[in-house]
């Protein structure tokens, strides 16, 4: 009898109700299943693979025991499906608990087309077949978001870097110009945690402290991510509107020596915090301090917004011309917008500074629901098919292949995947020797065969990729000036 129930952390749970109905499903003889995961597809030529460590780390090296089987059990026949109990013990008996798959993927911070094959995965012992397809709930929701939230930040480094190299004179800065807002958009913390560790191999800057902390949990990141102190409506309002210019005085004060100070400033009217506060009353105090103060606008039209108060602070600031012929506040004061930034208007912002003929350092930003919320599994298209079985000694491809839905069409056999010529593709594993297989086996009977650091995961991001993996997504929608007014 069951008297306490799991803190989500039963393997035999972490699944569709529905699978547990498989076991008596596939043929007579059958002893093997393999299946992979893919994206097929979506608005993307390429993703940045990350996610399958965590996993591994936090639900597969620890065993089932048997009071996660008997809690199954009560849940399984609540749900009105039967229960493989002597399944589930005999992977505790016969595999001391730990299941019996082996696990093979890409190096994780892998950038590569999609429709390539990422994760493979096969049971290792005969009796447990049913396995394989069991985990595909879990294994797939487990890379599905971090790998679309990864890609959607690599995306966005893209942008930056491009409108850094041809605006700025400081491209190094480009991990800090992103900022993660998004721990509040998301739909639990085991979200932001994932999401926010995908974000932080392409950027620095993140609010998001659960991301940090899966990072350093699950890939073993020293300081992966930093903040600074930054305001928030609560802490200006409660001055009072009258009390608006000290209560940004305050912040400045309070942070004197701080490398950076964030203040929001919409609160009430951006413009009049632009022109008159920060642009006269404040000043003499911005010019004395001696780190950078930020001005944050937080509502209005991102692409109009951004660049709007970059210039009403060069009135009062002024700007010095840098190599490219671009404008530049002094380094004393900043601007950064952290409201409706997506893909698509962070590409359109950087167009309208670049019409202006404002550098991109002008402006730093930060991402809350367009980079942790606004994707789902098939924002990628993304999904986990069985492709081969063996059945009494033979193996044998299968695949799906419904006549409506070609994009649905899934890939049959062992799979591999190789370069050739420094293109990625999947391919029948008996075609290719071993030591080609980009595949590596990172998880085996409940030990973890491959180990990625974090900075491993960064290094493998920034590599050279053929521009067509984003040559499109940074295109511009507009028709900026040639050359900027100096």
């Amino acid at each position: 009898m069951v008297t306490k129930f799991s803190d989500f952390g039963n393997i035999i749970l972490n699944t569709d109700s529905y699978k547990h109905s498989h076991h008596v499903l596939y043929p007579p003889g059958t002893e093997y299943v393999s299946s992979y995961i893919e994206s097929r597809g979506g608005p993307f030529p390429a993703h940045l693979f990350v996610g399958l460590q965590a996993f591994i780390k936090e639900y597969l090296l620890k065993p089932i025991t048997l009071e996660d089987i008997d809690e199954a059990e009560v849940v399984t026949r609540q749900h009105q499906l039967p229960f493989n109990r002597d399944g589930w013990l005999g992977v505790l008996n016969d595999h001391g608990g730990y299941l019996p798959l082996e696990i093979e993927a890409v190096p994780e911070g892998t950038v590569l087309p999609v429709r390539n094959v990422l994760v493979q995965v096969v049971n290792t012992d005969p009796k447990y077949f049913w396995l394989t397809s069991f985990v595909e709930t879990a294994l797939l929701r487990a890379i599905w978001y971090p790998t679309s939230v990864g890609t959607l930040s690599w995306l966005s480094k893209r942008i930056i870097a491009q409108a850094l190299e041809k605006t700025s004179d400081h491209p190094e800065i480009v991990r800090d110009l992103l900022h993660d807002y998004g721990a509040r958009g998301v739909s639990s913390q085991q979200s932001a945690a994932l999401g926010g560790l995908a974000h932080l191999i392409n950027f620095e800057q993140t609010d998001t402290i659960s991301g940090s902390l899966a990072a350093q949990r699950y890939y073993n990141a020293i300081a992966p991510g930093a903040s600074g102190p930054n305001s928030e409506h609560s802490t200006m309002t409660a001055w009072g509107r009258q009390n608006e210019a000290e209560a940004y005085a305050n912040a400045i004060r309070q942070y004197r020596g701080w490398p950076v100070v964030v203040i929001v400033s919409d609160s009430y009217d951006l413009d009049n915090a632009v022109h008159n506060i920060f642009g006269k009353e404040l000043k003499e105090l911005v010019d004395n301090h001696t780190g950078t103060v930020f001005v944050r606008p937080d509502s209005g039209d991102p692409v109009l917004v951004a660049a709007d108060t970059v210039e009403g602070l060069i009135e009062h600031y002024g700007h010095t011309v840098n190599s490219k012929g671009y404008k530049v506040l002094p380094d004393r004061i900043r601007v950064c917008h952290g409201d409706g930034i997506t893909l698509e208007s962070l590409r359109l912002i950087y167009e309208e500074l670049d019409r202006r003929g404002l550098a991109a350092d002008n402006v730093y930003f930060g991402m809350g629901g367009g980079l942790l919320q606004h994707i789902n599994r098939d924002s990628l298209s993304f999904a986990m098919k069985a492709s081969a079985v063996r059945i009494d000694g033979e193996w044998a491809d299968i695949r799906k292949t419904p006549k409506t839905q070609d994009s649905k069409v899934s890939k049959g056999g062992r799979l591999a995947l190789r370069q050739v010529d420094g293109r990625y593709e999947t391919v029948r594993r008996d075609t290719v020797p071993p030591e080609e297989n980009l595949l590596v086996p990172v998880y085996r009977d409940g030990r973890i065969l491959r180990r990625w650091d974090f900075l491993d995961l960064v290094e493998r991001s920034e590599r050279t990729v053929p521009e067509e993996y984003y040559a499109e997504v940074i295109a511009p929608r507009q028709d900026p000036a040639a050359a900027p007014a100096a």
